[in-house]
């Protein structure tokens, strides 16, 4: 009789295990599917400009996201700062839409988003001349960790979320590094779906890289920030700011930068505006 109960109890933990990414589907569309609160609606039109340029169907999937995003993702206040439904609904818009085109989940390995009134301080280990350990200080506007946590600093937040045209917003670009850390450290090249898409992947985002590079050396300037030369990690990070931001001008001057990012994000900025 024990061994049968055994049995029984295996087989229940592995039907549990095999219908639970059914039950967060189901899950997931009846949160979706609910009304968007008006208050949020107003909250986007006023705080977020960028969702008005994309198409109606586009806005519909992306309220249904954040809805998703906020029943499920904890935004904490840090040093002080109290979570107001502005906070919320601003982190919420801009954090989704990364995802409109694909099917990708919600960011699975998220498992809070800390906010800061402003600009906040970090300890980075520093290798310094003969192999000297030594924590840096670093005083930033987001951080994105592999070990489930995005960081933003709230005044950096809606001021990007106020200028859609400046291609600088600090939410996308965290988010950016979110979906480069699925599956291991970031290092600007996201989940794909094949090798082959990695090759062409890996050969144009090289070959702008090193473009970027050489026209800092030069002193040229570009659309590109130079801090999209810090790392490969960081050049993915940034340039998924311009694609959501300044998508026609990126098109235009780096066009299979733009295709390559339209394909990944299965998404056309370019034809919203």
């Amino acid at each position: 009789m024990p061994l049968f109960i055994c049995f029984c109890l295996v087989l229940l933990a592995a039907a549990g295990i095999a219908l639970w990414p059914l039950w967060v589907r189901r899950r997931r569309e009846r949160i979706a599917s609910r009304p968007f609160p008006p208050a949020w609606r107003r909250l986007l039109r006023r705080h977020v400009p960028l969702v008005s340029r994309l198409p109606a169907r586009q806005q519909l999937r992306l309220k249904g996201l954040m809805q998703v995003f906020l029943a499920e993702k904890p935004i904490l206040g840090c040093r002080g700062l109290r979570v107001t439904d502005e906070i919320r609904v601003t982190i919420a818009a801009l954090a989704c839409l990364p995802l409109l085109g694909a099917a990708r989940g919600v960011y699975p390995e998220l498992r809070q988003v800390l906010v800061y009134p402003s600009a906040f301080v970090v300890d980075r280990p520093v290798t310094e001349s003969g192999g000297v350990l030594s924590d840096q200080r670093r005083v930033l506007a987001g951080e994105s960790w592999s070990q489930g946590q995005v960081l933003l600093a709230w005044d950096e937040v809606r001021r990007g979320a106020a200028t859609p045209g400046d291609g600088h917003n600090v939410v996308i670009h965290e988010f950016a590094h979110q979906l480069d850390q699925a599956g291991g450290p970031a290092n600007g090249a996201p989940a794909l779906p094949s090798a082959a898409a990695y090759r062409r992947w890996s050969v144009v985002m090289q070959n702008e890289f090193d473009a970027l590079r050489w026209r800092l050396a030069r002193g040229e300037p570009g659309l590109i920030d130079p801090y999209a030369a810090t790392d490969p990690a960081e050049f993915f990070a940034v340039i998924s700011e311009l694609f959501f931001e300044r998508p026609i001008e990126l098109a235009a001057g780096h066009p299979a930068l733009y295709s390559e990012l339209s394909g990944y994000y299965r998404l056309d900025p370019a034809s919203w505006v």
